[in-house]
């Protein structure tokens, strides 16, 4: 897949996918499919999106990211998209509507075909609308397709709505309308060894800093390493127990007896919220409450056809 962060003309003509796409979840993956099946048109399946949540961008918060760039391009990858335009939405936000169909869909783009959801909102003060975009392409020329909303339980599947479930800790709820689990991948720092003191060594992960925080707690977890998928038992929060004040993800591996994961990137997926965190009186209780943890979340890996070994 190519990817561009500057106005590179596209290699062909394409249909383009528009969106934040900031969880690429089920309804964004509605938009972006009707882009990849213009390939049958021989069109190229491309993605224009930005580097930033537009809000982010313009200084305010988003709320959270729920995915980090690297895997924004990975799963549009596995999506099937075959061109990826990631732009800053500063440098194109003053464009007028007709000037952002004109400058950027016809002369980067080179689109035939536009994709967006019921509730894109483009150009200059965000005063274009699905229904604007379809009028102005159709005047030249180009074919429209705009989503509808997906549902889940009755309501619209969003990235806001997907934010507080997480928060909540209804990770498993996030993961249905994500199409995915909710994780994150980063490098594996030096701890205190406490779990090597009690035959529990733990990964220590920092959750990425713009990342939506889950609800402190432990969670059943999958842990991706060399190509193996290993079940896991996250404790997300600042562990009362042996007095760490700074948030931080620690999971045990109850199946891993392998070499030390320091300085490597591991993948760490939350799958369910076992319980809230609780400071316990002193370390053998910590320990006992660690290995129950870990039969709960074996079982409910297992139970739910994990193949974590």
């Amino acid at each position: 897949m190519k990817v561009y962060s500057d106005l590179t003309p596209s290699s062909g003509n394409s249909a383009v996918a528009l969106g934040s796409f900031d969880g690429l979840h089920i309804g964004h993956k509605k938009v972006i499919s009707s882009a990849v099946s213009g390939k049958e048109q021989g069109l190229v399946p491309t993605v224009l999106t930005f580097a930033q949540n537009p809000l982010t961008d313009l200084g305010g918060s988003a709320g959270g990211e729920i995915i980090t760039r690297e895997q924004k391009i990975d799963l549009l990858k596995d999506f099937g998209v075959e061109q990826l335009y990631i732009l800053r939405f500063s440098a194109i936000k003053d464009l007028s509507s007709e000037e952002f169909v004109e400058q950027i869909l016809m002369k980067v783009c080179h689109a035939k075909k536009v994709c967006c959801g019921f509730n894109f909102t483009f150009g200059c003060g965000g005063r274009g609308t699905s229904q604007t975009l379809s009028k102005i392409c159709e005047e030249r020329g180009i074919e429209t397709q705009i989503a509808g909303a997906v549902l889940f339980d009755g309501e619209p599947v969003s990235s806001t709505r997907i934010r507080g479930l997480i928060a909540n800790g209804d990770v498993d709820e996030a993961a249905q309308l994500l199409g995915r689990p909710y994780g994150y991948r980063s490098e594996v720092q030096h701890g205190r060894r406490i779990g090597h003191k009690l035959g529990t060594p733990t990964v220590n992960q920092a959750i990425p800093t713009d990342f939506v925080l889950p609800l402190f707690g432990v969670y059943a977890s999958k842990v991706y390493f060399e190509g193996r998928e290993y079940c896991g038992v996250t404790n997300v929060g600042v562990n009362p127990t042996v007095g760490v004040t700074c948030a931080l993800a620690e999971t045990w591996l109850p199946d891993y007896h392998g070499e030390d994961f320091y300085g490597k990137m591991i993948r760490v997926d939350l799958v369910k919220f076992l319980r809230p965190e609780v400071k316990f009186d002193g370390l053998p209780e910590l320990k006992a409450a660690i290995l129950k943890d870990g039969e709960h979340a074996r079982e409910y890996l297992e139970k739910n056809g994990c193949s974590c070994k």
